[in-house]
């Protein structure tokens, strides 16, 4: 199953497209989703909404070996994307990915049983108000015991450095599930050691050993957290586009403890030739 597990991830800063060099990578999606990323007043937005979107095409032909013409991703109500009608592959059981952009970065990361979520972080330093009176206004997000972690961590991008930590791994989770902020950051609380290497989280009060979480450096004042859960734990519509969400014991530890691999940096070339060549096959 360990194929099933990727993680690319782009830098969208090296990337000044003409507006003809945009719109030929544009030409590589679905008529559909142009709108969606053409509705973008900035450029950064467009670039960060069209590579997140070309990921997705190209992780699923190269991961399923999907012709390209046939693959079809849609979003459910809450907007997490899903593979729609997907391959049946008995090594990758229950195949699903995540995306996520801030900044400088886009990424994806997929898993082959288990759910996974992402979420980048940069940490901008805000300009209108101190970072203390920044971070104050999420404080309900936060549990007593991440509140105090953070408020407390040391300078001023110490404390804002706590901040997006913990904020990047409570959206790994909540878009694992399905659910977006709806379902509410304060119900998830996040333990780690001194390394942030030992992650663990309660849900509601209550320690959930079925899930394993992972926070990296991307550089450039980034950080990426990635999630992987069980899939019984998706909210209901996603639920819907999941193959399969009972697994016995024995199936899901696999899952669960299969290697999570570093991120492979891509160019936003390297993206667009592996779309080519797949587009080209078909």
């Amino acid at each position: 199953m360990e194929n099933g597990v990727q993680r690319w991830v782009v830098d969208i800063s090296k990337w000044e497209p003409s507006a003809i060099d945009f719109s030929f990578a544009l030409s590589f999606l679905p008529q559909h989703h142009h709108s969606s990323i053409t509705r973008f007043v900035k450029e950064e937005d467009r670039k960060r909404a069209l590579i997140s979107r070309l990921l997705q095409y190209a992780l699923v032909h190269e991961v399923l070996g999907i012709p390209y013409q046939d693959i079809v991703i849609k979003r459910t109500s809450e907007g997490k994307p899903f593979l729609e009608c997907g391959r049946v592959c008995f090594d990758l059981p229950n195949f699903n990915f995540n995306v996520s952009h801030h900044g400088d970065y886009v990424a994806i990361a997929s898993e082959p049983l288990c759910l996974v979520g992402l979420d980048i972080v940069c940490c901008v330093v805000p300009k209108k108000e101190t970072v203390v009176e920044y971070v104050q206004n999420f404080s309900s997000c936060f549990s007593s015991l991440e509140w105090d972690q953070i408020i407390t961590a040391g300078s001023n991008n110490e404390v804002l450095t706590e901040f997006y930590r913990f904020w990047s791994l409570k959206e790994a989770y909540v878009k694992a599930i399905g659910s977006g902020l709806a379902y509410g950051l304060h119900r998830v609380e996040f333990y780690h050691n001194t390394s942030w290497t030992n992650i663990s989280v309660k849900v509601d009060g209550v320690l959930n050993a079925q899930w394993r979480f992972w926070l990296s450096d991307l550089g450039k004042g980034h950080w990426v957290s990635v999630a992987r859960g069980h899939p019984d734990s998706a909210i209901e519509s996603y639920k819907r586009s999941l193959k399969e969400t009972k697994f016995n014991e024995e199936e899901y530890k696999e899952g669960l403890l299969l290697p999570n691999p570093r991120f492979v940096l891509k160019t936003v070339e390297e993206l667009l030739s592996v779309i080519q060549k797949a587009k080209c096959s078909c």
